[in-house]
């Protein structure tokens, strides 16, 4: 059944053509993620379909009586409502059939409202619904029913807007970025919802492992034009690579064809018969198809970095808390060059914090931070970059200085630098305040590498970067020399980026994990769900700790010692022979002895892994 159907819109801004002549369907049960390149329309587009904005020309059909939700990245709410009357105030029947049952809970004495109360609760099989509604709140930590949104934080607000939308039972829903401020364990239960349940979704979003698995269609926008593709994330990488490979075919064959013909043409006399104006027409469609290029100038990143000292951070039993909330309790902890730091843990429990607290804008309540004196940190925060009224792109760049310095003695204008990062020369005049979530994002990631740091600390850089912008993030992150400290709810970044983790628990908690956050969830997966008292009680543990080592005998000490560094060379060769897999062509029988290899890489880091926790647990 169709939803809705899009027919030839465009939407402008002053010059700047977004989009034009778009059109799509959506259908039931389809679950659509949209792909394009930041700035060049997808917010516009999802306003378009929720109707709270217009196109330019074209229009958008729906079918009659449809129930749309939206959810956009700045959700308009009721400031003075609390979170029950929020969700409460929406035209679901059942909803306020539910609200009506609790008030008449409320006066007990009225039986007679009790009882019809109750009767349309049973009329409208709403008991399941309240059970539902509830759990919903609480998946999503929105537990305070009473809590007035004008006290909620952005984060909390965005998810009270995700329940509205996902309790408002809607035919279609659409969604901005919906995983925005939700921590992984909200992340992967949205998942499984969406897995499980027969929504029709259309929506934007950056999170890959997300598309992958709620997604059974990806639509992108390239170039001006719209390609749909009818599988997940995997299978749209797949087809998108091979339409670019032989649309490149296409291209080299329409400039042999048009040299040749080019030729024809100045051979010609002044007069035309029929046939060679038929020809001359066919001449005019073949030069503009050998001329269409690809605008695939992708970020460049480029550091004039610092080498840094023996002595980088280090964390001397530190401890910090909020009121009687513990954050981090005695913690230790030192630093190496190169190493490569993953924080997770949910909402509330001291990531941004210990950030705060290793650059020295948040002093511990005990114990202390050293800061070796090579150390020059980069630090990309949530909050952006501040927009000053007036201020263009290149002013931005240009209080840095006209030139900025290179590798090697280069340097390199502040124009050269936004061109790199995808600012072109009629982009770094307009206003800052003007762009897309994403371009902030982006002209931001530039002020902070502009200062050439080598410690750089990214407090959730993935949010609103298009998937383009993020592939060539994490290719410089591979490649940055110097430590690196990542929070960040974007499973697949995390997967690529860190080496190991610090696992945030809460009450104080902070694990040390060797390995990124897949390997992390299979091994807490597989570790039993309910803990005992004493077991949470336990004190932090690290991987890299010798000082407990003499709980070890010698000769597991050893074991212990070469282990670690074994995992680490098979994880680096296994992810070399990954690598190989889409860059060596290699064709079956030879595909079947790779994977092979690639098998027993997997097994050995499984077998000593699961030794190497053996050992750590007798350390705890």
């Amino acid at each position: 059944m169709n939803y809705l159907s899009v027919e030839n819109i465009a939407k402008s801004y002053g010059e700047r053509v977004l989009f034009e002549n778009i059109s799509f369907g959506i259908n039931e049960g389809q679950k659509i993620g949209f792909v394009a390149k930041n700035g060049t329309g997808k917010t516009s587009l999802l306003n378009i379909l929720s109707g709270e904005d217009t196109p330019d020309q074209g229009e958008v059909v729906f079918r009659k009586d449809l129930k749309v939700a939206f959810l956009s990245q700045e959700p308009d709410l009721d400031p003075n409502l609390t979170i029950e009357e929020t969700i409460f105030a929406s035209d679901n029947p059942i909803l306020k059939t539910i609200a009506n049952y609790e008030k008449a809970l409320l006066n007990p004495e009225d039986t007679e409202t009790y009882q019809t109360a109750f009767d349309k609760m049973d009329a409208h099989n709403a008991w399941d619904f309240e059970t539902r509604y509830k759990q919903i709140l609480f998946k999503l930590k929105l537990e305070d029913l009473n809590q007035k949104v004008k006290t909620l934080s952005g984060g909390q607000k965005k998810r009270l807007a995700l329940a509205n939308a996902l309790l408002g039972q809607p035919d279609l829903l659409i969604m901005d970025e919906p995983t925005n401020h939700l921590d992984l364990e909200m992340i992967e239960w949205l998942e499984q919802l969406f897995a499980k349940e027969n929504f029709t979704i259309f929506m934007v979003t950056h999170d890959r492992y997300f598309l992958e698995r709620v997604c059974n269609e990806i639509i992108e926008l390239d170039q001006g034009n719209l390609y749909s593709y009818k599988g997940n994330y995997s299978y749209y990488l797949d087809k998108r690579d091979a339409r670019i490979e032989n649309e490149a075919t296409e291209t080299a064959k329409a400039k042999q064809l048009y040299k040749q013909e080019l030729n024809w043409m100045r051979r010609q006399p002044k007069a035309r018969t029929t046939k060679s104006k038929s020809r001359i027409e066919d001449f005019h469609e073949i030069k503009s198809r050998a001329h269409q290029r690809r605008n695939d100038h992708e970020v460049q990143l480029e550091l004039n970095m610092e080498r840094l000292g023996t002595k980088v951070v280090e964390l001397h039993n530190v401890s910090k808390s909020y009121g009687d909330k513990p954050l981090f309790e005695n913690f230790d902890y030192n630093f190496l060059r190169g190493e490569r730091v993953g924080i997770i843990g949910k909402n509330g429990t001291g990531k941004s914090t210990f950030l705060n607290m290793i650059t020295g804008s948040v002093a511990p309540d005990t114990g202390k931070v050293v800061i070796g004196e090579t150390v020059k940190f980069g630090y990309y925060t949530q909050k952006g970059i501040k927009i000053k009224e007036g201020q263009k792109v290149i002013d931005v760049v240009r209080e840095f200085g006209d030139y900025i310095p290179l590798k090697k003695g280069r340097q390199i204008s502040a124009q050269q630098l936004l061109e790199r990062f995808l600012f072109d020369r009629k982009k770094q005049y307009d206003y800052v305040e003007k762009l897309s979530g994403g371009e902030r994002k982006r002209l931001y990631l530039c002020t902070v590498l502009i200062k050439n740091p080598n410690f750089l600390i990214l407090d959730e850089p993935t949010n609103d970067l298009d998937i383009v912008t993020l592939n060539v993030l994490e290719s410089f992150l591979l490649d940055f020399p110097g430590c690196l400290v990542v929070v960040s709810h974007d499973r697949y970044f995390m997967d690529k980026i860190v080496d190991h983790l610090f696992v945030f628990r809460g009450n104080g908690v902070i694990n040390d994990f060797p390995g990124n956050y897949s390997d992390f969830r299979a091994y807490d997966d597989s570790q039993p769900s309910e803990k005992s008292a004493t077991e949470a009680e336990k004190p932090k543990t690290n991987w890299k700790a010798s000082n407990d080592k003499a709980k070890l005998s010698y000769q597991e000490q050893k074991e212990y010692q070469k282990l670690e560094k074994e995992i680490a060379k098979l994880e680096k060769d296994r992810e070399s022979l990954q690598n190989k897999f889409a860059t060596e062509g290699w064709e079956g029988e030879e595909i079947d002895k790779q994977s092979q290899r690639l098998q027993e890489l997997i097994d050995a880091i499984d077998t000593k892994t699961e030794r190497w926790f053996e050992l750590s647990a007798k350390l705890e």
